[in-house]
């Protein structure tokens, strides 16, 4: 067939994109399930949602979930740790277990034919860990080992000293490694009552997908998790996101000797993930710093040279989330970086509204890729994850493409003005104190206080 190649190809219309339909049962025990099948991979993949994350830690007690997370394949009532190990891999299974500020995700994924097995391991990893005393020393030294070593890095630094004065005494803020004064003083007293307190709940979600009859995977799922039993104490036990307080102190510092770089972190509290400005915060911070191409990044890298990247994100919670901007810069300039970045933040609210070019550049950037996340069994099932966790519509990922098309300039530009709020921004700063410290108080954020 000749092909005229002085012309560009015509763009197809894209086609549409429906994720599959999640069939939701609820157990007489309160456990929640969700599934569908997926027929492109016999694999399974199961995730059980656990909606206690790290802003459940009790107070002077933060690194307690995560803490607790880590111990669950240490060993179980009925295999040692490498028992349960040697188990997984004979069922070709890669388990998976992760601790966010909202939840514990414990995750395995399998060959589907191993169905009975994987859902049956998985339950005995969730509720029937061993909590050894060697175990519950060696996994808290492990942690403690990594909080020394983030603690050496600027990144590391810089993330942990945002959350920590963004939030302060809030249920978000701390990271859910937690600290090392708290983190040592934890023992097996402490990981058995908290998983006796939050890992047998009414608000268990158990998601399944993979190449298995519906039926059957629904079938299984009500065999090995059906029989659960909740107390009446835990069943009613639920955690309240409360607002956190302004802050005092807008500028902190952290000294770091002979550093060629600085870390900046810039941000304040945003919004819940279940905000009915989602869409249009999405195509708002996709044009300020959520892409290569965006505004700050345009800015500091492409035109001044400070960095090799700055972008911005807002991160997306249950209880209201950090909007937040972070860059790594040469420390000559460390100012002007977040002048610069100050400057974007407000410019986009009202001198320098976004464009319908730049509107419709976010959109393909958010759309055209899309369904690209949701074509493993693995990626189906986060999406379950997400809709549970935040309690979502069942449409929500299927008509995104649609919603975020739908986003105009005029709407970007309202949720700019509505939560962009450069007079409410905390700056931390990792960096040299004799090169920069001096000029940190010209910024506008106060004095600033050092850590």
């Amino acid at each position: 067939m000749p092909v005229d190649r002085t012309k560009l190809p015509l763009v197809k219309t894209d086609p549409v994109f429906r994720l599959p339909e999640f069939h939701r049962k609820k157990l007489d025990n309160g456990t929640s399930i969700l599934s569908v099948r997926h027929r492109r991979a016999p694999v399974l993949t199961i995730r059980v949602l656990l909606q206690a994350g790290s802003a459940v830690d009790p107070f002077g007690q933060y690194g307690l979930a995560a803490l607790t997370a880590d111990l669950l394949d240490e060993g179980s009532t009925e295999h040692s740790g490498i028992e349960l190990h040697e188990e997984l891999a004979r069922i070709g299974g890669r388990l998976n277990i992760e601790v966010t500020s909202d939840a514990t995700v414990i995750s395995l994924t399998m060959l589907a034919k191993h169905a009975a097995q994987g859902f049956t391991l998985i339950r005995e990893i969730v509720e029937k860990p061993q909590f050894d005393f060697e175990d519950i020393e060696r996994v808290r030294d492990l942690r403690l080992n990594r909080l020394r070593q983030l603690r050496q890095t600027p990144v590391g630094t810089a993330d942990r000293v945002f959350i920590e004065s963004l939030y302060n005494s809030h249920p978000y803020g701390h990271l859910a490694i937690g600290t090392d004064e708290m983190l040592s003083k934890l023992g097996r007293q402490e990981v058995v009552s908290f998983h006796n307190c939050w890992y047998d709940r009414k608000s268990l979600t158990v998601i399944a997908v993979g190449d298995i009859p519906e039926d059957e995977l629904s079938g299984l799922t009500h065999d090995v998790f059906g029989d659960r039993r909740t107390t009446e104490k835990n069943s009613t036990k639920k955690l309240s996101i409360q607002e956190p307080q302004p802050l005092s102190d807008r500028m902190i510092f952290v000294p770091r000797q002979k550093a060629v770089q600085s870390e900046i972190r810039l941000g304040h509290v945003g919004v819940e993930r279940r905000s009915p400005d989602y869409y249009a915060l999405r195509v708002l911070n996709m044009v300020l710093g959520g892409q290569f191409i965006s505004r700050i990044n345009l800015n500091l890298r492409e035109d001044k040279g400070y960095t090799y990247g700055a972008r911005t994100s807002f991160d997306w919670r249950v209880g209201r989330g950090p909007f937040s901007f972070q860059a790594s810069v040469q420390t000559s300039a460390t100012i002007d970086s977040i002048k610069e970045a100050v400057r974007e933040i407000s410019d986009i609210r009202e001198r320098r509204p976004v464009t319908t070019e730049e509107v419709d550049i976010a959109h393909a950037a958010l759309t055209r890729g899309f369904p690209r996340s949701f074509e493993t069994a693995s990626q189906i099932a986060n999406a379950g994850l997400q809709l549970a966790l935040h309690d979502l519509n069942d449409d929500d990922y299927t008509n995104f493409i649609k919603r975020i098309l739908a986003i105009k300039p005029d709407e970007v530009s309202r949720v700019a003005s509505l939560y962009l709020k450069p007079e409410k921004l905390l700056a931390v700063v990792v960096g040299s104190a004799p090169d920069i410290l001096s000029d940190l108080s010209s910024l506008g954020f106060g004095e600033p206080i050092e850590y």
